[in-house]
């Protein structure tokens, strides 16, 4: 059964939905967001696992995951979690930490993910370039990357939502409808 979104769940998601002729058919961002990042973790198989079952069995939704190129054996994970989970996660990961003897364990929840979104964009190089140039054009750190065929989200800091949105509906020639 689908619970119901309470107004403050309501206000912290948006899809701006556009008409355009554009690849990029809508941006939508997600306030409700917060990221958990561990650092020093042992690349080897089953960490993961070590990791997100514990996360799963406590009913802790993660979105975005981003695993780090391995140096000296050791890689760092970042992943996102709803920012009303983000303590409970914390915990659970800390606890693993301590544990498997991971370096550090930290999290943000001033964050939010912003998404452009569009059929069109797999057919079309450098869709994902220019949502970069864009953000970085407005002085917008990217923190953490995610794509599918049909959407790009970047997670950025919380007070920039309203901008990055701004900007991307410009540059990709995106008007309300």
């Amino acid at each position: 059964m689908k619970r119901k979104k309470t107004s403050g769940e309501r206000k912290r998601e948006k899809k701006i939905e556009i008409e355009s002729e554009s690849p990029v058919t809508a941006v939508s961002y997600d306030k409700d967001q917060a990221k958990i990042t561990i650092v020093g973790v042992p690349d080897r198989p089953g960490i993961a696992s070590a990791i997100f079952t514990p996360l799963g069995e406590a009913g802790i939704s993660v979105d975005m995951i981003v695993q780090n190129v391995s140096l000296d054996g050791l890689t760092d994970i970042t992943f996102t979690v709803k920012r009303k989970e983000v303590k409970k996660a914390f915990e659970i990961v800390k606890r693993i930490a301590q544990e498997m003897n991971f370096r550090d364990v930290k999290y943000a929840d001033d964050i939010a993910k912003v998404s452009i979104v569009g059929t069109g964009m797999r057919d079309r190089p450098g869709i994902a370039a220019k949502m970069f140039s864009t953000l970085a054009k407005a002085s917008i750190n990217i923190e953490m990357i995610s794509t599918s065929e049909i959407k790009i989200s970047c997670v950025i800091k919380e007070k920039y939502v309203e901008l990055a949105v701004r900007e991307l509906c410009e540059t990709f020639g995106l008007t309300r409808k």
